[in-house]
């Protein structure tokens, strides 16, 4: 074969600045491809900021829609609260007149009763309407969750319900206000109770479930019940003030809740177990933002 030939076949080399032609146009690939994958990335963060942005315009019109009804039922509940004080008074007054009158007697314990409900209401609605300032100090976390479940265990007992204590992290200590947290937890608690009474004759009687767990920063109550559960529908609503689906109550031990939790740097969310029944989730930081240090070795 003749070396004209052999020639022929040969790939042709490539010049210098062939070669670097190719290489701008490769890198050039490369940072067009880098481009298209910071946009993307981009477009996707603008999305989730969006999302974000209105997720808290949201939060904050239901803020200040809650600021505005909590200032009226406080008002209310004030102007209610002194005649209240009267009705009791008198009805005590009553009392010492007719003791020797049994049927007499009867009805003004009828009234003593239904004045001791409106007072309840009213401090609810108080309570809601004008919300305490957290002050943060040292709580442990297993005990807070014992003492509650003792508090609502007489309420538990008279409605057939047995309450549970389930997995809770030991020697664990939170920096938060223990009093609005025990609060919230018992609401929940006694939530569960009753929408459990309704179970009370199913197979192995209703029951309310309470446990907690905790991560690096947050501390997680979950109050679980064997009740009628939440309808889908329902479930963004049920933390809404004087809404209810009781016979009884006025709808705020859970708009307490989701107040208390807000106020502690955390959150409080419903769902459906999927054996049945509500889940609640309370979820607060384990030390209350701001907290100031010398908080923490307040006893």
């Amino acid at each position: 074969m003749s070396s004209a030939v052999q020639e022929a076949g040969r790939p042709e080399t490539l010049t210098q600045r062939e070669r670097e032609l190719a290489g701008i146009i490769e890198a050039y690939s490369r940072v067009t491809d880098q481009l298209k994958e910071s946009h993307d990335r981009l477009l996707a963060e603008v999305a989730r900021l969006r999302d974000e942005l209105g997720r808290k315009n949201r939060m904050l019109r239901r803020r200040e829609r809650l600021a505005a009804l909590g200032e009226l039922a406080a008002g209310l509940a004030h102007e209610i609260r002194n005649p209240l004080g009267g009705i009791q008074m008198f009805a005590s007054l009553l009392a010492r007149d007719l003791g020797d009158r049994p049927e007499c007697m009867r009805l003004l314990d009828k009234i003593t009763r239904g004045v001791g409900s409106l007072e309840k209401i009213v401090t609810d609605v108080l309570d809601f309407g004008r919300p305490a300032e957290p002050v943060p100090r040292p709580v442990q976390l297993a005990g807070l969750v014992r003492e509650t479940a003792d508090l609502a265990a007489a309420r538990a007992a008279e409605a057939g319900v047995r309450l549970e204590l389930g997995r809770v992290a030991r020697r664990v200590e939170l920096l938060t206000d223990g009093g609005l947290l025990q609060r919230a937890l018992l609401n929940l608690l006694l939530n569960g109770i009753d929408a459990a009474a309704s179970g009370a004759e199913q197979s192995g009687g209703g029951f309310v479930r309470v446990r907690a767990r905790v991560s690096a920063e947050l501390a997680v109550l979950v109050v679980r019940d064997n009740g009628p559960g939440i309808p889908p529908e329902l479930a963004d609503r049920v933390f809404n003030p004087f809404f209810t689906t009781k016979d009884k109550g006025t709808g705020l031990g859970l708009a307490i809740v989701h107040q208390i939790a807000e106020s502690l740097g955390g959150g409080v969310r419903a769902g459906v177990h999927p054996r049945g029944g509500a889940v609640f989730t309370l979820t607060v930081p384990r030390e209350l933002p701001g907290a100031p240090a010398s908080s923490r070795a307040a006893g």
